[in-house]
């Protein structure tokens, strides 16, 4: 699957979870996926937990933040210690 059909599968609607972009035809934001997978769950697990979910629906969330980020400057959440 290409990057724009993964893309494809995240939409943005300011009617839709004020305007999150979201897993097509759920109310699943990214933010959402992304945080269950940053604090352990596996794929498998959200696969599990959400019918009707596909594993490409979770690559189309890593793929927008990935390229939500890449034209963005990191600024750490707190400064490096001295």
């Amino acid at each position: 699957m290409t990057d724009a059909q993964l893309l494809e599968r995240i939409t943005v609607d300011p009617k839709v979870m004020t305007g999150k972009p979201v897993i097509r035809g759920t109310r699943l934001t990214v933010e959402y996926i992304l945080n269950l997978l940053a604090r352990g769950s596996s794929v498998d697990d959200i696969l599990e937990e959400y019918d009707g979910l596909a594993r490409e629906d979770i690559q189309a969330c890593l793929l927008f933040a990935s390229h939500s980020l890449s034209d963005t400057a990191f600024m750490p959440l707190t400064p490096n210690p001295a």
